[in-house]
């Protein structure tokens, strides 16, 4: 199975048209949502076609295929606007033996991370910066921001498949970082 993940959209039906386009390119099935998807923040500028009405009504076209954590900026108005669950505050699947927790990063993060064990991953937005650690007890990664980029990181996504995670431009679709999960400790970094 192939999954596409996103983060912090904001609001933007511009960014989330892309992350749905690139969802039919990638051929992915499922989108997994790490947060932040219709309000902007007050910490944050409106960002390029902010529409929450249009983000709402794209996403919830891909209902069905969505799963979705709460971000900082979700509330109960948001869950009212979208057909699928926004407001459980991390989701947890496997691959194999590793355990990927997911989290927007307001709550659990790099920094405050869950019970992991060596090798599994957190996998959280909220900072909009693309990112990929090893810490001595977990894997931290952060797709980056689709709407909100920060830290002159470009709108971004990743994928996940077959144990392989890939960082992706979220306007032309390159590769910029990837992390195969292996069963062998080594340098899963590329």
């Amino acid at each position: 199975m192939k999954w596409l993940i996103a983060s912090d959209i904001h609001g933007s039906f511009f960014y989330a048209d892309l992350v749905l386009k690139r969802c039919r390119t990638e051929r992915a099935d499922g989108l997994i949502l790490l947060g932040d998807l219709l309000y902007h923040g007050p910490r944050n500028d409106l960002p390029k076609g902010y529409d929450p009405k249009k983000t709402a009504a794209a996403l919830n076209a891909y209902d069905g295929r969505i799963m979705c954590v709460r971000g900082n900026c979700e509330a109960e108005v948001d869950q009212m606007m979208l057909d699928f669950p926004v407001m459980a505050d991390y989701s947890l699947m496997t691959w194999n033996a590793v355990l990927i927790y997911m989290t927007h990063g307001h709550l659990a993060s790099e920094q405050n991370p869950p019970a992991l064990k060596a090798g599994d991953i957190l996998l959280a937005g909220h900072t909009h910066v693309p990112a990929c650690r090893e810490n001595r007890s977990f894997v931290y990664m952060n797709p980056g921001s689709a709407g909100i980029p920060k830290e002159n990181s470009p709108h971004s996504y990743m994928t996940f498949e077959d144990g392989l995670f890939e960082w992706k431009d979220l306007e032309n679709g390159t590769c910029y970082m990837n992390y195969k999960i292996e069963s062998v400790p080594g340098d899963k970094m590329r």
